[in-house]
């Protein structure tokens, strides 16, 4: 079965960084578009970043020139590297797949933007 299981959310100070990870099993991870969503409490879910099986990426707005997509086929598994992070970035993150019509989702990294 499809699993997503994130990795690399914590606390860091405004203008930090951190390397979130998902790691992917039960499908074929080279042939399938991969993507980031983050949730805030109380706000609606929505795309950060995605990147496609051949590794053409796309990026919400809001996080052009600070955050990167990137894939590890060797490994299974998708990163996102976050930089100049902000307040308004804390939420959770989450890596989704869409496998055969069906969406699957991680359980979510926490990313806590705050002095």
């Amino acid at each position: 079965q499809v699993q997503l299981v994130e990795s690399g959310g914590g606390l860091v100070q405004p203008g930090g960084s951190l390397r979130l990870s998902c790691a992917a099993s039960g499908f074929t991870f080279s042939h399938y578009a991969m993507s980031w969503y983050r949730q805030a409490p109380g706000q609606v879910r929505e795309l950060v970043a995605s990147i496609t099986s051949a590794g053409v990426t796309n990026y919400a707005d809001f996080v052009k020139g600070r955050f990167t997509i990137s894939r590890d086929n060797g490994k299974n598994t998708v990163y996102l590297q976050m930089n100049s992070l902000n307040p308004e970035d804390t939420a959770t993150y989450l890596c989704s797949v869409i496998v055969i019509w069906t969406t699957y989702w991680g359980q979510g990294t926490q990313v806590t933007v705050s002095e």
